[in-house]
């Protein structure tokens, strides 16, 4: 197997996008022992400090991990956190990029998109077309999170308007740098839209394309906030302290990984379409 030669990417990006693909619809199952450098350097006709180039990558992304004196591994990865960045980014290198959220803030969705947008900014990625759908709770509606320590709906009001403001911070600057990127020619069609429903934050879930989904609880911790002119205590849910499960589809059907991503964009959609109303900027 050679590299393709129309392929702007350099070739160690190409060796690490093959292996990848190989360990994501594992064609390499997790735990498999990789081949060996002197093969993958056969393989793919490429040069061993190439290979090695590869292999930091996918170990960088947390996909493959090193056996002293045995070789390269897939890692178990169905029931570790991992990291969602390098996920983000490469969703982006397809035609057509679709990411639903449901969460908080968006603060980490806001800061992981930053850099495939400066790459397509650069023409580096071309995809034809985005679109991000944003599902966040209802902050002008008395919610069980955030909430005051005291019970107080005044305190309790304005900790849900703190972040929301927060919220519409993130979001507004996203959508922004993702629209004006049709706007300036460099995707023909780029949308992200937003709504929101009437329940607390407890979780988060991102859905890339249609294979993979990242899930992960938000802690409720208690800290001191202010507001206006007052600081009181409120049991708030934590997004930055959410650890992140992934999920793969892996083109079976039944297999739990493909079953886990089509219950979860089944179940976003059922509550976008019914229930969730549109935010308005």
């Amino acid at each position: 197997m050679s590299l393709d030669p129309e392929d702007p990417r350099p070739p160690y990006q190409q060796v690490a996008a093959a292996v990848r693909a190989a360990i994501l619809t594992r064609k390499i199952a997790p735990g498999e022992k990789l081949p060996s450098q002197e093969e993958l350097k056969t393989r793919y006709g490429v040069a061993r400090m190439t290979v090695q180039q590869a292999l930091r990558i996918l170990k960088d992304e947390g996909l493959i991990t090193s056996r002293p004196g045995s070789g390269m591994y897939a890692r178990e990865r169905t029931a570790k956190p991992v990291g969602l960045r390098p996920h983000i980014e490469r969703a982006f290198e397809a035609e057509s990029v679709s990411i639903d959220f449901l969460g908080y803030t968006a603060e980490t969705l806001h800061g992981a998109i930053a850099e495939p947008l400066d790459k397509i900014r650069s023409g580096r990625l071309t995809p034809k077309s985005i679109r991000i759908r944003i599902l966040v709770s209802d902050m002008t509606q008395p919610l069980g999170l955030p909430v005051a320590v005291s019970g107080d709906a005044d305190e309790s009001s304005a900790a849900r308007a703190r972040m929301a403001d927060l919220g519409h911070r993130h979001i507004g600057a996203l959508t922004d740098a993702v629209e004006e990127l049709a706007e300036l020619g460099l995707v023909p069609t780029s949308t992200v839209e937003t709504r929101s429903f009437t329940s607390a934050p407890t979780f988060k879930t991102y859905i890339i394309g249609e294979t993979d989904v990242f899930f992960g609880f938000y802690p409720v911790v208690e800290h001191e906030v202010r507001a206006g002119q007052s600081k009181f205590g409120i049991y708030d849910p934590m997004g930055k302290d959410a650890v992140l499960f992934h999920h793969t589809a892996d083109g079976d059907p039944e297999s739990l990984g493909s079953l886990y991503v089509a219950e979860t964009s089944k179940w976003f959609n059922s509550v976008w379409d019914t229930i969730a109303s549109e935010v308005s900027r």
